[in-house]
């Protein structure tokens, strides 16, 4: 399965593609799954509430994002493939931050959480066949392939392990 052209994602997911490399979703879980985890992993407990500016997410809370947007994508991929007819809504990021818990939760919990999602996400794209990769559905009002979904899982991540190295220093 070749990486996917820019016609199977909206532009606004090139940000994430870019972090990637490889040409289908097994040689992306061979090249990050451990090196994502294991960056997650790293971060002390007691950094975890810290937020680099006023305003800013918490480390907590952007973990929790990154679960969060893992599970939307994991469905829109799952949904996609067994061919839902209807546009997939967007969602909001903010509101979601908001309104979660991550100030409350256990680093520990999260991170078991992590790789829980993580494993239930390989375990989905390692059942689909050729032609459910290659399916294409709406979601937030452009059109996607369940191919362009894995890497961008994959460049999201890798986009927040990023921006905790860039402005949290980790």
């Amino acid at each position: 399965m070749p990486r996917p052209s820019a016609t199977e994602y909206g532009s606004f997911y090139q940000t994430y593609l870019n972090y990637t490399s490889g040409k289908d979703y097994t040689i992306l879980l061979q090249q990050y799954h451990e090196r994502i985890t294991e960056s997650w992993s790293a971060i002390p407990a007691e950094r975890t509430n810290y937020a680099y500016a006023e305003g800013k997410w918490t480390i907590k809370q952007m973990f929790q994002h990154v679960i969060d947007t893992e599970r939307i994508f994991a469905y829109r991929s799952l949904a996609i493939a067994r061919k839902e007819p209807a546009a997939l809504l967007g969602f909001d990021e903010n509101e979601y931050a908001k309104n979660g818990t991550a100030a409350n939760r256990n680093w520990k919990d999260m991170l078991i959480e992590w790789r829980v999602v993580r494993q239930s996400t390989n375990l989905l794209f390692a059942s689909f066949t050729e032609e459910q990769m290659k399916a294409m559905g709406k979601a937030s009002g452009h059109p996607i392939s369940v191919n362009a979904l894995g890497f961008i899982i994959f460049g999201h991540a890798l986009h927040h392990l990023h921006i905790l190295k860039e402005r949290y220093d980790i």
